[in-house]
C-alpha cells in the first residue's frame, strides 16, 4: 500500500537529475518556435496538433518522432535557445544538479560547427548557475542508430573541443541491431580520458545488453536497465556492485517497454537491493516533469516523505557532481521543503 506524499513537499524539494536529454527536454513552446524557424517539416507549429504528434505507438516510433524534433536544431542560436529553456524549466521543479545527454553529432552535421556547439551550451550552463541556480553538467552521447562514424565523431569531440562541464560518456539510440561491443574502443579511449561511462542498455533489449555494457563498456551506471529484472544474477550483480540504474518509469510506459507502472521492474531492482535513480528521459515529450516522476514513484514504491528524500539522496551519491555541490544540497535536504 502507498503512502501519500504532499504534492507541494514535491514541488519544494531540492531535486536531482542523472538521465535527461536535451533534444528530448524541447517544452512545446520550444519546438513549435523552432518549427516556425524550419517551416515545411514533419513537426507541426500548432500547440494542439503538436501535442497529438508526440503520442507513441512504441519505442521505434518515439525514435523516428525524437529525430525529426532533432531536425530543427540546426545553428548555434538554436543550441543556445534549447540549452537555456531546458535549464529554465529544470530549475522551476527544484532541480538543484543535473547531468543532461547532449548527442553534439546530430547538430554538428546539421551544419553546427563544433566550436560553436561548445560554446552555446557552456554559456548557457554558466547563465543557469547565475541566474537560476541550477548546476549543470554534460554527458556526449553517441547516437548507436549512426554507427561507428557516429562514434569516432563524437569521440573527438569529447576529447579534442572538451567543454569545461563535461563529466560522461554514453550511448543512446535504439538497441536492437547496434551491440554495446561495437563501441569499446571509444569507451575505453574517454574514460582513459577521466570521462565517466554512462550508456544506455537493456531498455528495449534483454539483460545480455546490459551485461554487454557492463563488460564491453565499463558501464558505471546504467540507462534504464528496464530488462535486468528478468535476469536475478544480473540484478545481484548489480546490487552487489552498488552499481545504479537510470529509471524513467513514464517514458518506459509511452514507449511501450513495459505494459503498466504496477508492472515495472523498478519492484523487482529495489526488491534485489539495486541502487535506483528517478529520472524524466524526455519530460514533455512524454507529458511528465522531474518532480511527477518522484511523485509516480512514492506510489509506485509506498513511499513517504523521508523515502523521496533518500530518492533524491541516492541519485546525488549516483551523480558525478563536484563535492562542494553534493555538499550544498545534502544541507538542502537536510532542511524543511514545504
Amino acid at each position: 500500500m502507498s503512502l501519500m506524499v504532499d504534492a507541494t513537499f514535491l514541488a519544494s524539494l531540492p531535486k536531482v537529475e542523472l538521465h535527461v536529454h536535451h533534444v528530448g527536454s524541447a517544452s512545446v513552446d520550444t519546438v513549435g518556435r523552432l518549427a516556425e524557424r524550419y517551416p515545411g517539416g514533419a513537426v507541426p507549429t500548432d500547440p494542439d496538433e503538436l501535442a497529438r504528434y508526440f503520442t507513441f505507438t512504441d519505442f521505434a516510433h518515439f525514435i523516428e518522432l525524437y529525430l525529426s524534433v532533432v531536425d530543427l536544431v540546426r545553428d548555434a542560436d538554436d543550441v543556445h535557445l534549447l540549452t537555456s529553456q531546458v535549464a529554465r524549466d529544470l530549475a522551476a521543479q527544484n532541480v538543484r544538479y543535473a547531468e543532461l545527454t547532449m548527442t553534439p553529432y546530430t547538430s554538428v552535421i546539421r551544419g553546427v560547427p563544433i566550436e560553436a556547439y561548445t560554446e552555446a551550451i557552456e554559456d548557457a550552463r554558466r547563465a543557469a548557475e547565475r541566474d537560476h541556480g541550477i548546476v549543470l553538467r554534460w554527458i556526449y552521447d553517441i547516437p548507436g542508430e549512426s554507427g561507428i562514424p557516429a562514434a569516432d565523431a563524437t569521440l573527438a569531440y569529447a576529447l579534442d573541443h572538451r567543454p569545461d562541464g563535461l563529466v560522461g560518456f554514453g550511448l543512446g539510440g535504439p538497441e536492437i541491431g547496434v551491440p554495446r561491443a561495437w563501441f569499446t574502443p571509444h569507451f575505453d579511449a574517454a574514460r582513459a580520458a577521466g570521462l565517466h561511462s554512462v550508456p544506455h542498455a537493456g531498455e528495449s533489449t534483454g539483460p545480455e545488453t546490459i551485461w554487454s555494457a557492463l563488460r564491453d563498456l565499463g558501464a558505471e551506471r546504467i540507462g534504464h536497465g528496464t530488462s535486468s529484472a528478468q535476469d536475478t544474477a544480473l540484478l545481484a550483480h548489480l546490487a552487489d556492485h552498488r552499481i545504479p540504474v537510470e529509471v524513467s518509469l513514464t517514458s518506459n510506459l509511452a514507449t511501450g517497454v513495459v505494459a503498466s507502472l504496477p508492472e515495472h521492474p523498478v519492484l523487482a531492482m529495489r526488491d534485489a537491493g539495486v541502487v535506483v535513480t528517478i529520472n524524466s528521459d524526455d519530460p514533455p515529450m512524454f507529458g511528465t516533469t522531474l518532480t511527477r516522476e518522484y511523485g509516480i514513484a512514492a506510489e509506485l514504491l509506498g513511499l513517504d516523505e523521508a523515502g523521496v528524500v533518500d530518492l533524491v539522496l541516492t541519485a546525488l551519491a549516483a551523480s558525478f557532481a563536484p563535492e562542494g555541490v553534493k555538499a550544498s544540497i545534502e544541507s538542502e535536504l537536510d532542511g524543511p521543503h514545504t
